[in-house]
């Protein structure tokens, strides 16, 4: 699945690329509508379909919930004896506040925090002297992301971004919740207008320095259709090592300033969280 993601955005770079002066964002006299209706002139942000122009504030508290029938685990994961691998019911509320910036037109700073309370039980075939469930909460994943749009979309080739995520070790003693040591995440991505919809196609390098192991990270294929002034879709395919996500959004511009986002990812493969429904807020300042 991974290798289907990286092909298509290899491809989205070709099909969408034709000559014309690289750096240009916008033509003297040029139509913008054709290719930018969907998202108009901002930075790509980590957000799905999210899109910041230089000098705006997005404030986005929203919250996500988690259901996983399959989540796998090892007793000794949580302290206790045994390093087998088993299958628990797993479940997660977490809620969440997104600060986004533009910087510029083209350079954008992300903060993104989380509170969480997370169980995960024992399977029914696991002997080990782990307890019947394991349960904690307390601050979540706390991240910061820098956006770099280095090439603006023109009806001659399609838009260019690069980002470095940074996750804060602040969770050093949690077995279930946040993270204990440094992760680093960069990647670059391609967009492309069209006047049925805006492919997005990114991937991303990360590297961990818990386990000293730089990997592929998140590859995705991404949908986003301004269906009216007040209403739009977004459709995407995520895949993170063995775990590959469908999501789907319906997003309500209720004002010119709040936007309101239901989401819900199903996961594809085993080891992907089966069900993760998530509703808030955005707000444009």
């Amino acid at each position: 699945m991974r290798c289907l993601l990286t092909a298509a955005l290899i491809a989205l770079v070709i099909l969408g690329a034709s000559p014309g002066r690289a750096g240009e964002a916008v033509r003297p006299g040029e139509d913008l509508s054709a290719y930018l209706a969907d998202r108009g002139t901002g930075t790509p942000t980590s957000m799905f379909g999210t899109y910041v122009r230089g000098g705006e504030i997005l404030v986005y508290p929203f919250f996500e919930y988690y259901y996983d029938q399959d989540s796998e685990y090892a007793p000794e994961e949580f302290g206790y004896t045994g390093a087998d691998d088993y299958e628990g019911h797993y479940r997660a509320s977490e809620g969440l506040i997104f600060l986004g910036y533009g910087l510029t037109e083209d350079i954008a700073f992300e903060l993104e925090a989380a509170v969480i309370r997370a169980t995960q039980k024992r399977c029914s075939d696991d002997t080990s002297n782990m307890p019947e469930e394991v349960t904690e909460s307390g601050l979540g994943d706390v991240q910061t992301q820098i956006d770099w749009r280095w090439l603006g979309e023109t009806s001659g080739h399609p838009e260019l971004f690069s980002y470095l995520e940074v996750v804060y070790p602040l969770q050093k003693d949690k077995k279930l919740i946040g993270t204990k040591d440094w992760e680093f995440k960069l990647g670059t991505g391609v967009i492309r207008g069209f006047g049925w919809g805006t492919l997005t196609a990114r991937a991303a390098v990360e590297y961990s320095r818990e386990s000293e192991e730089t990997d592929l990270g998140e590859v995705a294929l991404e949908y986003l259709k301004r269906l009216s002034s007040s209403w739009g879709v977004y459709l995407g395919v995520e895949a993170a090592q063995d775990e590959v996500e469908l999501i789907t959004e319906l997003r309500w511009h209720v004002a010119d300033f709040a936007l309101i986002k239901l989401n819900n990812a199903f996961g594809l493969t085993p080891k992907a969280t089966d069900w993760a429904p998530e509703v808030g807020v955005m707000f444009s300042l």
